[in-house]
């Protein structure tokens, strides 16, 4: 494929994710060098309470690619994802969560959809394979983050991407819970990313559970929205309106100056 001449970093955060990081990781390291010939794995330990830092130090010394970050406290989703891709090196940057609800192996879907014109290609659920009540949820949580955020992406929380590490390089990210996918596709989009969409399968959490729904979680998720909002939207748009404003006086004056010198010219003066 025309992408494999690419080195990728395939990163994945975990978070208590002891049942299914081993077997991401393991898949991914077979996978690799089918795509690419320079490649690595990059797993950020967001602070786990589990056996998670168990396993991957083991396949650390099973795998010379592999790199381990560790956080010793929880710092959240976004904390996570940023630490990740500060510590990814190679050409491509290819991320999805480490509890398995994406399948890794939908990897090669993404490079087949990469070329020299794209910058990142997202992936979009085909169906979410979660309760109803966050199908639904998550239905009008997609809707509302594209009307509030002026976004065109499809998905805008589907973690299952890749996209050139040049784009994080470029548009630092600062949040560090879930409300980093609104900002990082809002920031992408920004400056003119070139995005394909392509569909991906999403699966039924097997082990563990989501922390989205706790009062505290919710708390500060809505928090950061505000606050992104403010920043992405409100301040750019008052900013425009101020630089409107302060060039349009300056464009009267030099209209009536041009006026008063075409005047005097006619009347036979000077405009000195």
């Amino acid at each position: 494929m025309s992408s494999g001449r690419y080195s990728i970093s395939a990163f994945f955060p975990a978070y208590n994710d002891a049942a299914s990081i081993g077997k991401i990781v393991r898949t991914t390291a077979t996978l690799l060098p089918r795509l690419t010939r320079d490649y690595e794995i990059v797993v950020v330990n967001d602070g786990s309470t589990d056996g998670t830092g168990e396993v991957l130090h083991r396949l650390a010394a099973e795998y010379p690619f592999l790199k381990v970050i560790e956080h010793g406290v929880n710092r959240g989703y976004g904390a996570a994802l940023i630490s990740g891709f500060a510590n990814c090196s190679k050409d491509l940057i290819f991320y999805t969560d480490g509890d398995g609800q994406y399948d890794v192996e939908e990897l090669p879907a993404l490079m087949e959809a990469f070329s020299e014109k794209t910058d990142l290609v997202n992936g979009y659920k085909i169906s979410r394979s979660d309760p109803l009540h966050r199908v639904i949820v998550g239905g009008i949580y997609q809707r509302l983050m594209r009307i509030l955020f002026h976004l065109k992406t499809r998905d805008v929380d589907c973690d299952f991407r890749l996209f050139r590490r040049s784009l994080f390089l470029q548009a630092p990210l600062t949040f560090d819970s879930g409300v980093i996918c609104v900002e990082m596709m809002k920031k992408f989009e920004s400056r003119g990313c070139r995005i394909v969409e392509v569909p991906v399968h999403h699966y039924h959490r097997s082990h563990g559970r989501s922390e989205f729904f706790t009062f505290r979680h919710l708390r500060r998720i809505f928090g950061q929205l505000f606050v992104a909002w403010f920043r992405l939207i409100l301040a750019p748009a008052f900013s425009l309106q101020a630089a409107r404003a302060s060039t349009s006086p300056a464009k009267h004056n030099g209209s009536q100056c041009a006026s008063i010198s075409a005047h005097s010219l006619k009347s036979g003066g000077t405009t000195e």
